[in-house]
């Protein structure tokens, strides 16, 4: 019997080696040759991606590897989009074409050209403006789309802009002087998975590790580091309007400022370059060469950056520059029934409790924090910087709805030490560690059954550290 398991296995395993050969037998010269630098491997949870060259290897070697993933990711949010909107998938795809793409630079659009190639010699065949949609879903859904749907009179539900909890800290705020930095992601549980961590070595550029969704080139959950001692998170700006056509896409300039910018200010300077307004987010940034930290607020018509030495920055969503809260959001910003407050002023009892002390270590312990500052006691909800909508039965008059799939997914923190090794710590799953079954949720809830399928499980994963050139 041994023997014969013995010999079934090698079968098997001959049989998927061959297997898997195949589609690289299928490829060209060149295109092996691209291949052959980039590798992916799974971590805790995460799917590690590594892409080097020029935009076109890079974006074969992502396509190509991340096939499957980039596949899913297409699947869900076609599925999200019309559920959302009623309207068909090729209307996405032309809007996609029309407003993003010309906008999007020559190098960038070679990168997603290249995700296009990849993902074809891999047997999956998408065009350049459904990536192109992919890595901008967020700006046509949540900025785009809500003024078009009031125009044509359709009922469609108001994007959920309160999302992400962020600290950046330096000097006398840390235990050793140096910047400490901490985000976590909130979003839809039924959305594209964010579980990618891609180290880019572009041929041109600084190196660049963050995490991101397949078939990204840019972060979209937006934390980073590069080899030119950068890092960076963001938290979008609540109850946010506006949204100029014929700007250059968020993403499009997030990618480039990433991986061109030397300073603060050089990458403040792209980001404000053409901003078309869409994904307005208050991004957390810190030079660990100069021990600068900043906060750059971005909306469509006013922008604001502040930057320090010495001190912190928050990011609940909640916009600090008077001209972006009175002109370009309609935030309640004492109203501390709502996330965004709540966990602002969350943020500040925190900083205030452990300034001086602020390390790796709390900065994990923040990201998973449980305390309702509205309730004023540990209370897993909406309200928390650690955030469980799902288990929120009252909202208080907040936005959402009870019970809603919306919460925390991952948790990330660096510090200047690892920042200069190129690496970080990451988490994914809910960033306190609580295990989240699709299938217990759906049965408990069904008024999201639409969302089956859409919901994956999150098992609890442990705190793991990743690295540039990690293999």
């Amino acid at each position: 019997m041994r023997k014969r398991f013995t010999f079934f296995t090698f079968f098997l395993l001959l049989f998927s080696c061959q297997a898997f050969a195949q589609p690289n037998a299928a490829l060209t010269k060149e295109q092996q040759a691209w291949l052959a630098k980039g590798y992916r491997f799974d971590k805790a949870g995460w799917v590690y991606l590594h892409i080097e060259g020029t935009p076109e290897e890079r974006g074969f070697q992502h396509g190509y590897l991340l096939a499957p993933e980039i596949k899913e990711s297409l699947r869900v949010l076609r599925k999200r989009w019309d559920y959302l909107s009623g309207m068909d998938w090729a209307y996405f795809v032309n809007a996609a074409g029309r407003i993003l793409t010309p906008g999007v630079d020559p190098e960038n659009l070679a990168e997603i050209d290249g995700i296009v190639e990849g993902m074809d010699a891999a047997g999956d065949s998408v065009t350049q403006n459904e990536i192109v949609g992919l890595n901008g879903y967020m700006e046509l859904i949540d900025y785009w789309w809500p003024a078009v749907a009031d125009s044509l009179r359709i009922s469609t539900p108001k994007p959920r802009q309160e999302s992400c909890s962020s600290f950046i800290a330096t000097g006398s705020m840390t235990a050793d002087g140096k910047i400490v930095l901490g985000h976590n992601t909130m979003g839809g549980y039924e959305e594209p998975l964010c579980n990618v961590i891609i180290d880019i070595k572009p041929d041109k550029g600084h190196r660049i590790l963050m995490q991101t969704f397949p078939g990204f080139i840019h972060s979209g959950t937006d934390f980073f580091i590069t080899d030119a001692g950068l890092v960076g998170s963001e938290t979008t700006i609540g109850s946010f309007s506006g949204f100029n056509p014929g700007g250059s896409p968020e993403f499009s300039r997030m990618r480039h400022a990433t991986q061109y910018a030397n300073s603060i200010g050089e990458w403040c300077k792209i980001m404000e370059k053409d901003n078309n307004g869409g994904y307005a987010n208050a991004w957390l940034l810190g030079d660990i060469k100069t021990n600068e930290i900043a906060r750059l607020e971005l909306g469509l018509k006013y922008h604001a950056l502040q930057t320090k030495t010495d001190g912190y920055f928050v990011g609940s969503n909640v916009a600090k520059n008077l001209k972006i809260l009175r002109f370009e959001t309609t935030e309640q910003e004492t109203n501390i029934k709502y996330s965004s407050v709540a966990r602002d002023v969350r943020w500040h009892q925190l900083m205030k409790k452990y300034a001086g002390k602020i390390n790796i270590a709390l900065a994990e312990k923040f990201e998973a924090d449980h305390y309702d500052t509205y309730l004023n006691k540990v209370h897993p909800d909406q309200r928390t910087l650690c955030g469980h909508s799902e288990l929120d039965s009252r909202m208080d008059g907040g936005p959402g709805k009870p019970f809603s799939p919306w919460g925390t997914l991952d948790g990330k923190v660096v510090d200047a030490k690892m920042a200069k090794n190129m690496s970080f710590y990451a988490r994914w799953g809910d960033a306190c560690g609580t295990p989240f079954s699709a299938k217990k949720f759906l049965s408990e809830h069904p008024q999201y059954r639409w969302m089956t399928g859409l919901i994956k499980d999150r098992p609890t994963e442990p705190w793991v550290e990743v690295k540039a050139g990690e293999k």
